[in-house]
């Protein structure tokens, strides 16, 4: 008679999206995923975040603190942090996107929106000469009301002014005055890694 075949338990997936800023709904997200899913299952699951991780809510540098420590305080997790439009955008005002492919210059990227650039309120500061397009809205200046959220527009039209504030600078500061320290390395995984981690696709298991 053939031997019964192990079975492997499935492993647990846990998918996180739109944090914006907002680290105690993100530490209660967490508690309660940890109480739901059970505290065993939990430490070895894969956690998929589904990015944007900044703007709108106050505390974007502690969402991101607590982001990169999860590799560390969880090592048996496996964590895959993925690039949203407005991560995009950020990294872009800060310098952190590789060049074009193609060597064109970021702002070839203009063209295409121009028309939006008064309306939008388009950053004009320190180094925009050649910043990627979402890097210029996501720091420009924009007023008004939001319709489409029933707010008004928190700096511009991504709502970046929190972010700027979060690491203790005014909205439309140039890049160079965020005071950053995103250096993050992982002995027992073998990697050094710097923020570019963060706003790409990184699966901290490989």
């Amino acid at each position: 008679m053939a031997e019964p075949k192990a079975t492997t338990k499935p492993r647990t997936v846990c998918c996180v999206g739109d944090i914006h800023g907002y680290i105690t709904k993100l530490q209660n997200l967490w508690s309660n995923l940890e109480k739901t899913v059970g505290p065993s299952e939990f430490q070895t699951a894969l956690i998929i975040f589904l990015g944007d991780y900044c703007d709108r809510g106050p505390d974007t540098k502690k969402v991101l603190d607590f982001l990169i420590s999860l590799p560390s305080k969880y090592p048996n997790q496996s964590h895959v942090f993925l690039c949203g439009n407005h991560d995009l955008a950020f990294a872009a005002f800060l310098g952190l996107l590789p060049s074009p492919p193609d060597g064109s210059d970021f702002s070839e990227t203009w063209k295409e929106y121009a028309m939006n650039e008064k309306r939008e309120g388009w950053y004009k500061g320190e180094g925009y000469e050649n910043m990627h397009l979402q890097a210029r809205r996501w720091a420009g200046r924009m007023t008004g009301f939001n319709h489409a959220k029933n707010t008004e527009y928190k700096g511009s039209i991504y709502d970046a002014r929190p972010t700027f504030e979060s690491y203790g600078v005014p909205h439309g500061s140039a890049g160079k005055n965020f005071n950053l320290d995103f250096f993050w390395s992982s002995d027992s995984m073998n990697v050094n890694l710097d923020m570019g981690w963060l706003f790409g696709l990184f699966d901290s298991s490989s």
